[in-house]
């Protein structure tokens, strides 16, 4: 007698737990989006900026604040670097990008003019200021022998001449948006 209440006892909890899931809303669930951000006027928007009680620059208490080397888009690293180390090799396929730890990593790429050469970048930001120290880039290169590819020594020229390039793309940003301000 007691398992057959306890049987019946089990049934009629699965019997009301699974009734009660009847009265879940049915249909899609809407999430709010970037563009849903800007036409809102919610205070309770969990996508909203958060005021603070000090104002927009928020409270110093020695001395002046440091200048914001984040950039508006929350890169931890120095943002003019990074946007210009995407900007530079732009051309080639993207493996990997990490904006909070400054590394690019390329897929190989085939120049048009040499078919059986190739190159892959691994471009590495390393400070947050803007500097001609804070950026490396690692060049490898192979070409193909018969049908497989083998690895060759790339010149240490290349990997400086791509890191001029983003230091030069760099400066040209921060003197467009210094312009602006």
């Amino acid at each position: 007698m007691t398992s057959r209440f306890l049987v019946l006892t089990l049934s009629l909890m699965a019997v009301a737990a699974v009734s009660a899931c009847s009265s879940v809303p049915k249909g899609e669930a809407k999430y709010p989006t970037g563009m849903d951000r800007n036409t809102k006027v919610d205070q309770n928007d969990i996508y909203s900026d958060t005021q603070s009680i000090f104002g927009d620059g928020g409270i110093s208490l020695l001395g002046k604040k440091k200048a914001d080397t984040t950039g508006a888009d929350g890169v931890t690293v120095n943002s003019y670097l990074w946007r210009a180390a995407l900007d530079t090799v732009s051309f080639m396929p993207l493996a990997s990008a990490d904006p909070f730890g400054g590394v690019i990593l390329t897929d190989w790429y085939t120049p048009p003019e040499t078919p059986g050469e190739r190159i892959k970048l691994n471009v590495f930001i390393l400070d947050r200021q803007l500097r001609s120290d804070g950026i490396q880039v690692k060049v490898f290169r192979q070409v193909r022998k018969g049908n497989e590819w083998r690895d060759a020594p790339a010149s240490v020229e290349t990997g400086r001449q791509v890191e001029d390039a983003i230091l030069t793309r760099a400066r040209q940003m921060r003197v467009e948006q210094l312009a602006k301000d």
